[in-house]
Order: structure tokens, then C-alpha cells, then sequence
């Protein structure tokens, strides 16, 4: 469970706290927590609602123990009192509905075990005492030792698929590799990271923007929605009329977070956040940039490129032509690559039955149509970043001159010169 830490902190916690309904289940607990040695004046009538009340006014315990009989929406319930309980808490409930999805669900949002009613002495003593074997063993310190890789994908332009892209490259390293992967998509207002997926996305994203001081792994925990054992989301749908004003400080946490929770993480960064939140990319082992074979999409891919350059020198560039079809561009590939002076790392052919059926699934592009060329791009673009080497992605062709004078050698379609003389642009004199 998770709250800000309230004064007193782990060493001035009780050990036991319990809030239950009827009177037999008291007297259960009683007679548990005599035999377990702890003090039995905290032992509360009124269920999961006065937890929830005067957990908010005083330190939590190192294990509670809480009556869902009289709540109408026990997750919801549960949620509230996560909002109070601090980071360590175990907690146990109990309630008389008999339901095994509502078990599951219980025990995703952070529950330790749930208890059907009537409650049995022997019973209890077993799972209280198997409750503090959880409170008192070490958490382990792997997430240090462990290596973590972190993919920024990043669209030159808006429409070019950067988020088709994230989506299949998440889902690939956690299907194939079977790597705990992450993907956090960052487009608060309009983000389909849940929706590519065909998962509700929570409110997760939001409280932590709202709230950065409530991440922590815990948090992690609960917010995140599980795509599959290995894939995990955290997406939003804020509301438009809600703008989330923020310094950066509570997405900087969440990749702290998902570093140490994860093995891999996938973020799809809208790139406006390059320009407000530079620090964001700051540990980012690779950046796939996203672009397609548009006069404005080279302009950006060449300011995008230059930025990171200076931002992010320790990150491997991947550039990623997407939507390509045969003959219908307005940039072709060696004029683009002359342009933005290095070469195109991957090419993505343009499918639109795949992405359409995908779309129809509630399944990633790279999932949908797996046998197809688009399905083989994406699989080679995550080989790439799956590989021990990302291999080297030096710049190509000549280096210097202005942005405007590398746009105007590219050859566009319907005129003979590869180069335009600046008079026949319009707009000039």
C-alpha cells in the first residue's frame, strides 16, 4: 500500500491494527492476536471506512486488518485506502462475498490475502503469521545489479506512427524475449498506449502528475495495467478540459521507478516534451526517431537530430522511415538521407490492412500481422535494439551548410533540378 510517510515513520509503527463489522469476527482476532503476542486495543468495530478515517490521522500499521462486509465497491474501497496507508503496510481483509474474479482483483490492487467470512481461529493465526514473515523479510536489492534499457520513441511529425511503433516494440521485447517491460506513454490528454492494447488506461498517469510525491514502487504497482505476465502500461485519457500543469519532476520519477521495477522500458514521448522536459530523455539508452518521406518531416528529423546531438549524446539515434509505399512520396529515400546527411536505420512499409485489422483486435501492429513486411520491419528494428550492439549509425554525407540549403536539395517531385535555385521557392524575392 501506498501513502505519503506520515511522522514516526516504520520503527514507531504498531504492530497490529484491525477494523472489523461483527462481533464473532472480533472476538477471532482477539484471541489470534493474544497468541500472537501483540496488544489486542487495536481492535476497532466499524470496517473498511473507519480504517480508511483514522488511517488518514495516524501512522499505519505494520499489518492491518480490514472488514469489507459493508462496502458496496470493495476495489474502490481498497483504492481509498491505499490513498492512506504507508509504503510496507500488509494488509489483509476479509468479506462474505465468494467471488473468485474479486479475489484476483483484490489481490492485484495490493492485498496480501482475502478471507471469507466466518473467520476461524486457526485460520487467522496462520495468515497473520504468515503476514509477518512478509513484513519482516529483506527486500531484495537486484534492481541495481540488474541492467536496464530504455527506448525513447520519438515522431519527427504528428501522424507519422511513433505510438504504432512503441506499442509493437514493447510488446515485442516482453512477447519474444520474455523481458519485464514497460511502456509508458507520456501524451497525458490523448495517449493510446491502453487503447493499441484494448485496455482501460486508469487514472494511474494522472495521479502522478498531480501528485509526484505518491511514486514509488508501490505506486508502480497499482497504477500500472498488465497487458500480459511481461507487459506492463501505464497510459492516460486525462480530460481535455483538465490541464495538468507540471515541471517534468513527476514523469522524471516514473522513469526512476520503471528502472528499477522493469528490465526494459519503452516511452512514447509526443515530441513537444523534447522542447519542455529535456531532461527527460537524459537516460535514455536509445531514441528510435520516427519520421516519413515528407519536405516537413526532413526539416524536423534534421532539428531533432541536432538537438540530441547536444541533449543526449549518450543515446543510440535510430531513424525509422514509417508508412513508406513504393512510388508515392514526396521525398525519396537517397534524396531524404541527403538531406538529414546519414542514412535511414529502418524502413516500415506502409500496411493498412494490418494496422486496420490490429486497430480491430485490440492487438499491436507488430502482433497483428507478424508474417507480414511490416510485422518482419518491426521485428527487425527490435532485433536491432535487442542486440548487445545497436551497431554504429554515423552520420552520412557531407557536414555543414544551413538547415534551408539542405532542404532545398532535396528533389521534389515534379521538378528536374535537384537543387532549387532560392528565387523559384515561394515567398522569396
Amino acid at each position: 500500500m501506498n501513502a505519503p510517510w506520515k511522522a514516526g515513520g516504520p520503527h514507531g509503527r504498531d504492530a497490529f491494527h484491525a477494523y472489523v463489522c461483527d462481533d464473532h469476527s472480533l472476538e477471532v482476532l482477539r484471541t489470534a492476536v493474544q497468541e500472537m503476542g501483540w496488544p489486542t486495543e487495536k481492535l476497532y468495530k466499524g470496517g473498511l471506512r473507519n480504517a480508511v478515517q483514522s488511517l488518514s490521522m495516524s501512522a499505519s500499521p505494520n499489518i492491518l486488518f480490514v472488514d469489507l462486509s459493508e462496502s458496496a465497491d470493495p476495489l474502490t474501497d481498497i483504492n481509498s485506502l491505499a490513498e492512506v496507508c504507508e509504503p510496507g503496510t500488509v494488509v489483509i481483509a476479509s468479506g462474505q462475498v465468494n467471488d473468485v474474479r474479486l479475489y484476483r482483483d483484490l489481490v492485484a490492487s495490493g492485498l496480501q490475502d482475502y478471507l471469507l467470512k466466518p473467520l476461524a481461529v486457526d485460520t487467522m493465526r496462520d495468515i497473520l503469521t504468515g503476514a509477518q514473515a512478509v513484513f519482516l523479510t529483506p527486500k531484495p536489492e537486484v534492481a541495481s545489479e540488474r541492467a536496464h534499457m530504455m527506448v525513447s520513441v520519438v515522431g519527427a511529425r504528428g501522424g507519422v506512427g511513433a505510438s504504432t511503433v512503441a506499442t509493437s516494440l514493447a510488446y515485442l521485447t516482453s512477447a519474444r524475449g520474455k523481458r519485464s517491460t514497460a511502456l509508458l506513454d507520456l501524451d497525458v490528454h490523448f495517449g493510446t498506449g491502453a487503447l493499441a492494447l484494448d485496455l482501460e488506461p486508469g487514472r494511474g498517469l494522472t495521479d502522478a502528475v498531480e501528485n509526484p510525491s505518491r511514486i514509488d514502487g508501490l505506486f508502480i504497482e497499482r497504477a500500472m495495467v498488465r497487458a500480459s505476465e511481461t507487459l506492463a502500461v501505464l497510459s492516460a485519457e486525462a480530460p481535455i478540459s483538465q490541464p495538468l500543469l507540471t515541471d517534468g519532476s513527476a514523469y522524471f520519477q516514473l522513469e526512476e521507478e520503471l528502472r528499477s521495477a522493469f528490465e526494459w522500458t519503452f516511452v512514447d514521448m509526443p515530441r513537444g516534451m523534447l522542447v519542455q522536459h529535456p531532461h527527460l530523455i537524459h537516460e535514455s539508452s536509445a531514441i528510435v526517431l520516427v519520421t516519413d518521406f515528407t519536405l516537413a518531416a526532413a526539416r524536423d528529423t534534421i532539428r531533432i537530430l541536432s538537438w540530441l546531438k547536444t541533449n543526449a549524446p549518450q543515446s543510440q539515434v535510430i531513424v525509422a522511415a514509417n508508412k513508406v509505399q513504393v512510388g508515392v512520396a514526396e521525398i525519396t529515400r537517397k534524396d531524404f538521407e541527403q538531406s538529414i546527411e546519414r542514412a535511414i536505420d529502418v524502413v516500415l512499409p506502409y500496411d493498412a490492412k494490418v494496422t486496420a485489422q490490429a486497430a480491430k483486435l485490440g492487438k499491436t501492429a507488430a502482433e497483428s500481422g507478424r508474417s507480414s513486411k511490416l510485422g518482419q520491419a518491426l521485428l527487425d528494428l527490435s532485433n536491432r535494439l535487442n542486440s548487445a550492439d545497436l551497431g554504429e549509425t554515423g552520420a552520412k554525407g557531407k557536414s555543414g551548410g544551413s538547415l534551408i540549403g539542405r532542404l532545398l536539395e532535396v528533389k521534389i517531385p515534379g521538378k528536374t533540378k535537384k537543387k532549387m535555385d532560392a528565387d523559384s521557392v515561394p515567398g522569396n524575392d
